[in-house]
């Protein structure tokens, strides 16, 4: 393909998805927008993208779980047209996303079952492009879980688990599981993928504290148990942590790193911290104040560039297309375009932005 073609298509992805970035209006500070995301231009090899989906409920009833809200005759009075309008709505997303090619790695949370990750991958423009998925079902209560897609013959996966959350102060509280993936790429490397989606701050942020805390160290463990076979494994965490990059679950107990000189590749790092405070980014939006909920963290021998496999921070992304936002009536710019305002159907994507990182090889 001549680089004149690969043009037209990005182009092209680029009008069907609607991305008008140079249209936003960059004199609003307080709107998260870059002025010119060249997201195509500087693709790696292997892209990996969190989205938070914001719930993404089927129409029919699971009597185990708290679902009835999203169900037709529910108080959001749901509907087959509305899931199906969802579900071309994270397709666009992910095209978008995926610039000329898919991103190889999706995770996404909010989503309620395998039902739906099939949805996405096999009833839209997506089944082009023979994305799997993988998906356990968790013991939400509300019926979330996590999930991931992956493109094949891109990503093969070596094992999988869903790591279940016991409180140990609350053992009748349910959340979500954490996905753990363990596979190689197309060019041979080895990576470890973990999706979240902790606790939410139900009931205030201190108060649900614990919660996070726990699972943060549940997490930590895992990742730590990986680092005792192989120092410089290659490993990526994503997902909604409903904490911020200096919160105590996240940078005291994961440990994520918010400096990224002296590099230890048996450590962690949290590039969403440079993005929000270096380049004034955010992914979700509450009380008029942006903030970075959906983390990117990378394993310390990511980062080194001798490594067979690396990124940078700069290769860390918030993607925040202007056709996922919409004006901000009650506070100062832009806010995320979402499904719901209350139960109000507002047809849209999310109240959270997805996020992706890109990786490279050496070449040696």
């Amino acid at each position: 393909m001549t680089s004149f073609s690969k043009y037209i298509i990005v182009v092209s992805l680029f009008v069907i998805a609607t991305i008008s970035c140079k249209q936003q209006d960059n004199s609003v500070k307080s709107t998260p927008v870059e002025e010119d995301p060249s997201y195509a231009d500087s693709r790696g090899y292997f892209r990996v993208m969190f989205y938070n989906a914001e719930n993404l409920f089927d129409t029919y009833d699971d009597s185990l779980k708290q679902d009835n809200e999203f169900l037709p005759e529910g108080e959001k009075h749901w509907s087959w047209s509305k899931y199906n309008k969802k579900l071309l709505n994270i397709c666009k997303v992910i095209t978008a996303v995926g610039s000329w090619d898919p991103p190889e790695i999706v995770g996404l949370c909010e989503i309620e079952n395998r039902y739906v990750l099939e949805g996405i991958v096999q009833h839209t423009p997506l089944n082009k492009h023979n994305y799997q998925v993988i998906h356990y079902e968790s013991p939400d209560n509300r019926g979330i879980d996590v999930g991931m897609l992956y493109v094949k013959n891109k990503f093969y996966p070596i094992s999988t688990k869903a790591i279940r959350i016991i409180f140990p102060f609350a053992e009748s509280k349910t959340t979500r599981d954490i996905l753990y993936v363990k596979g190689v790429t197309y060019k041979h490397d080895t990576l470890h993928v973990f999706v979240n989606h902790w606790p939410s701050r139900w009931g205030g942020q201190l108060e649900s504290e614990q919660n996070r805390v726990y699972v943060a160290n549940v997490l930590k463990n895992t990742v730590d148990s990986i680092f005792k076979t192989d120092k410089r494994a290659n490993i990526i965490i994503v997902g909604d942590l409903n904490d911020g990059v200096e919160d105590k679950s996240v940078k005291d107990v994961l440990e994520a790193n918010i400096t990224y000189d002296n590099i230890k590749a048996n450590k962690l790092y949290n590039f969403s911290y440079y993005l929000q405070k270096n380049k004034g980014l955010g992914s979700h939006k509450y009380n008029g104040e942006w903030g970075v909920l959906d983390h990117l963290i990378v394993s310390g021998s990511l980062i080194d560039q001798e490594n067979d496999l690396y990124t940078t921070k700069d290769n860390a992304h918030i993607f925040n297309a202007t056709f996922l936002l919409e004006k901000d009536e009650a506070h100062f710019g832009y806010k995320p375009f979402r499904t719901y305002i209350g139960y109000k159907f507002n047809d849209g994507y999310s109240d959270h932005l997805p996020v992706f990182i890109d990786l490279y090889k050496t070449k040696k």
